[in-house]
């Protein structure tokens, strides 16, 4: 069992609210990440999407690409037109050696959309279901057949956020369609992260770990403010920062021999929460539990002379 800590550029710079983190380079964020103790960083925006330039900047601060987001339009467009989009940015991950392609549905999402409350996040019609899951079928095992594993993010403003949602998922696409365990958006969509894990070890292809502060989200919902508005608010933080027991997950990740990237993230706004104290709390947090859990081995310490 082979187990990496990487981090998500989104605690320095946030794609979705550019005025997050926008005056923050590339280079601060590998650097960060490299001196925090990381082994990888997933893609950002603000990334050079050349190879060649991302490898060398990637090479200098010691650190892998993990993945990066890709938005699918499947409930608007056919497999081979989204295979035919996504060509460029699959092929940044092959060339930098990414191991996993992490993608959610968002023809109609609205977890961008400060319009948007959450309350109105979009359900999917029992009809639309089989044709959704062909499409996601069809786009894994291309991903697939590139080396990659295919990993579907649940997420807060999308079709897939509750669990009755996760099931449908499940129920219409085959078992090459894994999914990122993301411990905030399962946390705040009622969905267990280490039931899940049990229940469905062959599907988990990816890790993201964040911590949430419920009472905030409770004040979200009821004020039905949006998705960004809960971000600004602070309803997401750094592993253990908030209410999530994460030696929970990682006892799962132990029990059905996980390999892979453990990826820590947090949107919040860098301004109030500098990422780099954020990001290595989250990173001492996760391996403290990994370690408790038997995920990871414990780092012996050489006895003092005397």
């Amino acid at each position: 069992m082979t187990i990496r800590f990487g981090v998500s550029p989104i605690a320095w710079t946030n794609d979705d609210m550019p005025e997050l983190g926008g005056d923050t380079s590339v280079e601060t964020i590998l650097a960060d990440a490299q001196a925090i103790g990381f082994e990888g960083v997933e893609l950002g925006g603000k990334f050079p999407r050349d190879p060649d330039t991302l490898k060398a900047m990637l090479a200098r601060h010691k650190l892998d690409l993990i993945g990066g987001w890709w938005s699918t339009h499947l409930l608007a467009r056919s497999a081979e037109d989204e295979i035919a989009a996504a060509r460029d940015h699959l092929g940044l991950l092959k060339a930098l050696g990414s191991p996993v392609f992490i993608a959610a549905e968002c023809s109609n999402a609205i977890h961008g959309d400060r319009s948007q409350p959450l309350s109105e996040t979009p359900r999917l019609a029992d009809a639309d279901w089989p044709r959704f899951g062909e499409r996601l079928n069809a786009l894994a095992t291309y991903v697939e057949s590139q080396g990659l594993k295919f990993a579907y993010h649940f997420h807060l403003g999308t079709v897939v956020e509750r669990p009755e949602d996760l099931d449908r998922f499940v129920a219409h696409t085959a078992s090459n369609v894994g999914f990122v365990v993301d411990t905030g958006h399962a946390a705040l969509g009622g969905i267990d992260s280490a039931a899940l894990i049990r229940r469905h070890p062959g599907r988990v292809a990816h890790v993201h770990t964040k911590d949430v502060r419920r009472p905030v989200f409770a004040r979200v919902q009821a004020e039905r403010k949006s998705f960004l508005d809960g971000v600004l608010a602070g309803m997401f933080t750094a592993p253990g920062d908030g209410d999530l027991d994460f030696e929970t997950v990682m006892r799962a990740l132990a029990e059905i021999g996980y390999s892979g990237w453990i990826v820590i993230e947090a949107e919040q706004d860098p301004k109030l929460a500098d990422p780099r104290v954020y990001s290595r709390l989250g990173l001492e947090t996760l391996k403290s539990a990994a370690t408790a859990a038997g995920l990871i081995p414990a780092v012996e310490t050489a006895e003092p002379r005397t």
